[in-house]
Order: C-alpha cells, then sequence, then structure tokens
C-alpha cells in the first residue's frame, strides 16, 4: 500500500513511523533536535512549492508536505483498515 503525500511523492505504507502537523516542529526542544539532526544528515525533502503544513517521518527521511496532518493520517488509517 501506498501514501500520497503531495506533489508527485508516494511512500509505501511501511515505511511510515509518524504524521506530525507542522507546530510540532517548534512546540519542543527535542523536536528541533530531531529536525536539525534530520537537516545535518540530509534527511529531509521539502515536497513541492506550497506551504508547509505537516512532518512526515519515515524510515529513511522526514517530508515538509503541503497536506495537513489530518487528511495524511486519514489516508493512513483507511490503508491500515482495509
Amino acid at each position: 500500500m501506498f501514501i500520497h503525500l503531495g506533489g508527485e511523492k508516494i511512500i509505501r505504507a511501511s515505511e511510515l513511523i509518524a504524521i506530525f502537523d507542522i507546530s510540532v516542529e517548534k512546540s519542543s526542544k527535542i523536536s528541533k533536535q530531531f529536525i536539525q539532526q534530520a537537516a545535518k544528515d540530509k534527511k529531509i525533502e521539502h515536497i513541492g512549492e506550497e506551504e508547509c503544513k505537516s512532518l512526515v517521518v519515515t524510515q529513511n527521511k522526514v517530508y515538509y508536505s503541503p497536506i495537513s496532518s489530518t487528511t495524511l493520517k486519514k489516508r493512513a488509517h483507511q490503508l491500515l483498515t482495509n
């Protein structure tokens, strides 16, 4: 199964670890450190030119998605329950 993250980016559902609202990026010291380390390791990918609304954490990358975390969670939930 696959999840569309926006633009032309699709990931395997099995790679998905977490989906967060973009506000989590600034909400805690730990999340800031996590994002900084991912950036240092070149494991961040921005999807499209639109404003980022969510962070999608996978086994290999962190994606900045223009699709809301609520919508992405619904998509993931539909895949997991079918």
